[in-house]
């Protein structure tokens, strides 16, 4: 049952080939078995999971049915969850247990999804490997040597080695498509605003977006569909109409534009990783799209823009962890000044603390104008050159990362490699466009991804096109050996 996607465990739960009480059962055992390996899990709630199922069950007795009606799924923990953990992969909050539900848990556990538990992350969900946890690292089930990417890296690594059949992510800067295109799986970060934040611990409000991972464009399709709509308790979420996302997956591609940017395969990108783009853009045209190149001429200023913006909105969103009203707190403090540095110190780990402090310093008096400002208006001018864009084209095609999955530890002592590993994907959260990303193929045994850019609220579109190139295509298929 493990290998099951979303779509045929609704299935069989409504052919009654098994009920959600035994796939949970089941899954639950091969958490149980898999994960010490993986780490890819901080909390499970079997207990919840089993209540869920059964009360699932319950339910499709009494004649009710939908695709999430007893599926299995985890969410990323910084969705509060009541009564659960919710830590944020951090000592800050290790010990935070949640009084209520984020908007995102309550709509999928009202549609009937069954929540096996929170996996792990980034702290505070920033990072590119999922190496800055608390609780360590995670590894990638493709090869255990290796990160699966970040900041959603515990949701992808689980869903890849098939713990679970599907998760929910968080991305700020790339971190679903990221993770997705590094371990195998189907990653959408949903237009800014389509999915509620409310109860969603933020990193960099203007920026984070929660999504579904999967292993299908079907089952992203399934598990958006569960999460989206407006929440009148966040202010940022759109009251924008809802579609059906399954309903056009079968539509077809023939007459899509197809953009191209040449600036998406200049240097940096592996070689071998052009060629697998470019051999799903192949793919593509056969079922009928037309290629077109395009330009992007602000994408080289995106990276040193969104490390500017995100560590400047992390600052702010994070002061509120002093130890006084949040998190954690240090031991016998001198004065309220001991209370604060201490606590903060030993709360947050290192890639926490140097964003807040860069992040500090681009707001502080003098520098604001400089940096964020200027950040700003590079933010806008990265919209506009898509707005542009998208007068011309359907979709915009291209890596999602520049590189594999490169080693545990391999850039520790140079963040900033790891922070060009986001260059394809941070200018979807800059200005607030859906993406996606999906298999192409792999690179010395490890996966990589093609990424797929909509206008605003085109969700459908993207999902359309990686289903049509799913049915084409077995990248999405394959499986970790040994799980």
């Amino acid at each position: 049952m493990h290998q099951l996607t979303l779509a045929e465990i609704a299935r069989g739960l409504a052919d009654k080939k098994f009920s959600s009480e035994e796939l949970t059962k089941t899954l639950l055992a091969r958490i149980a078995q898999l994960d010490p390996q993986l780490n890819s899990f901080i909390t499970l709630t079997e207990d919840l999971a089993l209540e869920q199922a059964k009360a699932a069950d319950a339910r499709r007795a009494n004649g009710e049915s939908g695709a999430l009606l007893g599926a299995p799924i985890a969410h990323k923990d910084l969705f509060c969850t009541l009564g659960v953990r919710t830590s944020c992969a951090s000592k800050m909050l290790d010990n935070f247990k949640a009084p209520y539900d984020a908007t995102v848990v309550a709509k999928l556990a009202a549609a009937g999804a069954v929540s096996l538990g929170k996996t792990n992350m980034d702290e505070f969900a920033m990072g590119s490997a999922n190496e800055s946890s608390y609780y360590g690292a995670v590894k990638n089930p493709w090869n255990l040597d290796h990160v699966p990417g970040g900041s959603s890296g515990g949701s992808a690594a689980a869903v890849a080695a098939r713990l679970l059949p599907a998760a929910t992510g968080t991305d700020t800067g790339g971190s679903i498509r990221q993770p997705a295109a590094l371990t195998n799986l189907t990653g959408l970060k949903p237009t800014y605003g389509r999915v509620s934040r409310w109860g969603m611990i933020a990193y960099a409000s203007s920026l984070d977006q929660a999504g579904p991972l999967a292993r299908t464009a079907e089952d992203c399709a399934i598990l958006l569909q569960g999460m989206a709509g407006f929440d009148p308790q966040d202010s940022t979420s759109i009251d924008e109409p809802v579609p059906d996302f399954s309903a056009n997956l079968n539509g077809s591609l023939n007459g899509l534009r197809i953009g191209v940017p040449k600036k998406f395969f200049s240097e940096g990108l592996d070689t071998r990783i052009a060629e697998l783009i470019h051999n799903s853009i192949k793919e593509l045209e056969k079922l009928g799209a037309v290629i077109k190149p395009i330009s992007l001429p602000n994408m080289q200023h995106a990276i040193p823009a969104y490390y500017v913006i995100a560590p400047a909105e992390a600052s702010s969103n994070l002061s509120r962890f002093d130890g006084v009203r949040f998190g954690h707190r240090c031991e016998n403090p001198k004065d309220l000044t001991d209370l604060y540095k201490r606590s903060r110190a030993e709360g947050f780990g290192p890639e926490v603390q140097r964003r807040i402090l860069v992040g500090a310093y681009a707001l502080s008096a003098g520098y604001y104008d400089a940096y964020y400002l200027q950040a700003q208006k590079i933010r806008r001018l990265i919209k506009n050159d898509f707005m542009a864009a998208f007068n011309e084209v359907d979709i915009i095609l291209g890596p999602t990362t520049p590189n594999p999955a490169w080693k545990i530890g391999a850039k520790n002592s140079d963040p900033v490699s790891a922070y060009l590993e986001d260059v394809y994907t941070i200018t979807a959260n800059l200005a607030g466009l859906p993406g996606l990303s999906m298999p192409a193929g792999f690179v010395d045994g490890l996966p990589v991804g093609v990424q797929l850019l909509a206008p605003y609220f085109q969700e459908g579109r993207l999902l359309n096109v990686a289903h049509q190139y799913q049915l084409n295509t077995d990248w999405h298929t394959r499986s970790p050996a040994g799980f």
